[in-house]
């Protein structure tokens, strides 16, 4: 092995584990990422003289091998961006390749199959004058060096990984309270629709929310259309999000429990057919999606989640597409509220569903990049609380005069997403958005199997200054 020394920050500054060895480095790859990557390329950075993990990037391996000499340049690529960003270039990467075999397939053979992608990726980070230190497959219980000659430590029919819970690695995660969440395949799964027989009844009750919400938001008065579909989006969620969120005091709803299929099961009896395809069809709209972004945080925030992922399973073929707002909230809300892996895995799921939907562009790259949620969350409670300070009443002309002086109590604040929407903002500063979009905007139209298509949300341009023209800005 040509690394056989590593170390990997814990979570705290003071606390490091040391890695030795391929078996120890592959036990090591699930907690680093918060799930085992099924069917998964990830590239970890290396740092300093004893090899500190750092950043790491994942992505789908690949069906057909002519795109793996672009994936490879790619992850290399971002990879090193990435850190550098950061002020911290790779001084070292390891490559790890997780595939399980196909039916009669041999783990040993998925190594071969993939062995050109390993020496591609190790090229494309060679070209970039950061040498990969290992780079290992791993499938069905087994671990392949690509690097390492020795048959003694790294036999060619694969060496057993290490027994669940048994390594240094899962005893240091264990202290820390480290969680792995499952497989990739798992996480993914909750998140997308389940094959079941209601499916017929959900896509038809997509097709009715489409034919009644569509023509009210293109046949309406000038904005008054989409005003009113987004009041009434706005309501139906606050609504929805009620029966999902305990009363003061009280135990969870039913159904939140964390990662298994009877919880999920039972959010999903807590969301009509209709109600969902109505939800679906209003986050559309990229000013009602901004607002419901705002139940990010507590009790609140972990509610949404299970609303959001209840939405991204009810996005029955061929509305596919229009999962990318409930999916991209999911992984806001899971960002937000601390739980980064599932972040990742929705908003890898919601650019899958429309690889052009800026906001989860964007926010996947702040997630993968280490950013501090906080500042979007701060942008967000400054929106809101715009928003509420033009919807409260303005105060009687001549009442303090005729009343005598007297302190103002503040109107009682409203919560997000209920009651009417501002079409204005109360600062007339310069750069301040209005929710209203302007006239030349495409209207927030969706048709049934297509694109939703607004304009951006206009809060962050992308890298190249220019600003998204898609739903998902």
């Amino acid at each position: 092995m040509n690394a056989n020394h590593h170390e990997i920050t814990g979570p705290t500054r003071t606390q490091q584990i040391t890695l030795r060895g391929p078996a120890e480095l592959a036990d090591a790859l699930p907690f680093m990422l918060g799930f085992h990557p099924t069917d998964s390329v990830v590239l970890a950075a290396l740092h300093g003289e004893h090899g500190r993990f750092g950043g790491r990037v994942r992505l789908g391996i690949p069906r057909s091998p002519h795109e793996w000499e672009a994936t490879a340049d790619h992850l290399a690529e971002t990879l090193v961006e990435g850190c550098g960003r950061r002020g911290e270039r790779p001084d070292g990467i390891v490559v790890f390749l997780c595939q399980d075999p196909a039916p009669g397939e041999t783990a040993r053979r998925v190594k071969e199959r993939l062995r050109p992608l390993a020496q591609r990726l190790r090229t494309a980070c060679g070209a970039l004058d950061i040498p990969v230190y290992e780079a290992l497959c791993i499938s069905d219980g087994l671990y392949f060096s690509y690097c390492c000659p020795d048959a003694r430590c790294c036999p060619p029919d694969g060496t057993p990984l290490a027994l669940s819970g048994t390594s240094v690695m899962a005893a240091a995660a264990t202290y820390a309270g480290i969680q792995v969440r499952g497989s990739l395949r798992d996480m993914q799964a909750r998140l997308r629709p389940a094959g079941s027989a209601g499916q017929e009844r959900q896509r038809a009750a997509l097709d009715a929310a489409a034919a009644s919400i569509v023509p009210r938001i293109l046949d309406g008065a000038e904005e008054e259309g989409r005003k009113e579909v987004r009041e009434t989006t706005l309501r139906l969620a606050r609504d929805l999000l009620g029966r999902f969120t305990p009363p003061a005091g009280g135990s969870e709803k039913p159904g939140g429990v964390v990662g298994t299929a009877e919880a999920d099961a039972a959010d999903d009896a807590l969301v009509g057919v209709a109600e969902a395809a109505a939800l679906v069809i209003g986050l559309q709209d990229r000013t009602t999606r901004d607002q419901v972004a705002e139940w990010m945080e507590g009790a609140e925030g972990r509610a949404a989640l299970r609303l959001w992922r209840v939405l991204a399973r009810r996005c029955v073929a061929p509305y596919q597409e229009h999962a990318a707002a409930p999916l991209t909230l999911a992984g806001w809300t899971a960002w937000s509220t601390g739980d980064e892996p599932a972040a990742r895995v929705a908003l890898g799921l919601a650019l899958e569903a429309d690889p052009e939907y800026v906001f989860a562009r964007l926010l996947h790259q702040a997630c993968n990049e280490g950013l501090d949620p906080e500042s979007l969350r701060a942008c967000l409670r400054s929106e809101r609380d715009a928003r509420l300070a033009a919807d409260r009443p303005a105060p009687v002309p001549g009442r303090a005069a005729e009343h005598g002086p007297r302190t103002e109590t503040p109107a009682a604040p409203v919560a997000p997403g209920a009651g009417r929407t501002a079409t204005r903002r109360a600062s007339g500063k310069p750069g301040r958005r209005t929710t209203a979009p302007a006239k030349a905007a495409p209207p927030a139209g969706v048709r049934p199997g297509g694109k939703a298509r607004t304009g951006p949300a206009g809060r962050a341009p992308r890298p190249d200054g220019r600003r998204g023209s898609r739903s998902g800005g």
